[in-house]
């Protein structure tokens, strides 16, 4: 599946995206914010993330002056029964401008046609941008913040943690008239 915003194209990851995978992510400020991604990032590490993708996990790309460049990865994996987990992470180039926020409206979007009706997600407490795209796309803290591991640092972080409901109609994706879906 493939979905497109105004400004972003999100496809599957492909073995050959391996090396702008690895480029894109390869930055200690970014890996610093995830749990399960090693420092440094190198072609091998992209080559095994690649190797096993998942249906509801993409690969960013912006489109600017012509030019198609990956700044990103957005997904929504099983956490159990009941639950989907939204996580992204973007390129340094690509912060500050509204790309998570769009990039994530679109895959809540597609979760939401394909049925999924309750995500969670959560932020390291360091890191309140992410709390701040948590907050534009309709998810409500939980109050907990949980001690999670991130590869990256080598140790135990806290996690705030927030989840939401996308069949309801006070928090639903709210995708930009131009964001469309393609299967």
């Amino acid at each position: 599946m493939f979905v497109r915003t105004q400004r972003l194209t999100l496809r599957p990851g492909w073995p050959e995206d391996a090396p702008a995978l690895a480029r894109a992510i390869d930055h200690e400020a970014v890996v610093r914010n995830l749990s399960r991604v090693p420092w440094p990032y190198g072609i091998e590490a992209a080559e095994t993330f690649l190797a096993h993708w998942t249906e509801t996990r993409f690969l960013v790309f912006e489109h600017q002056a012509g030019a198609v460049s990956l700044v990103g990865c957005v997904g929504i994996d099983a956490v159990g029964s009941e639950a989907q987990e939204l996580g992204y992470w973007f390129t340094p180039s690509a912060w500050g401008k509204g790309y998570a926020t769009e990039a994530a409206r679109g895959v809540l979007a597609a979760a939401r046609a394909a049925g999924v009706r309750r995500v969670t997600s959560g932020h390291f407490v360091d890191n309140p941008a992410s709390g701040r795209v948590l907050h534009k796309l309709g998810f409500r803290p939980t109050g907990r913040i949980d001690p999670v591991w991130s590869k990256g640092r080598g140790c135990e972080v806290a996690c705030a943690r927030f989840e939401r409901t996308l069949d309801s109609d006070a928090c639903s994706p709210r995708p930009q008239p131009e964001s469309r879906l393609a299967a």
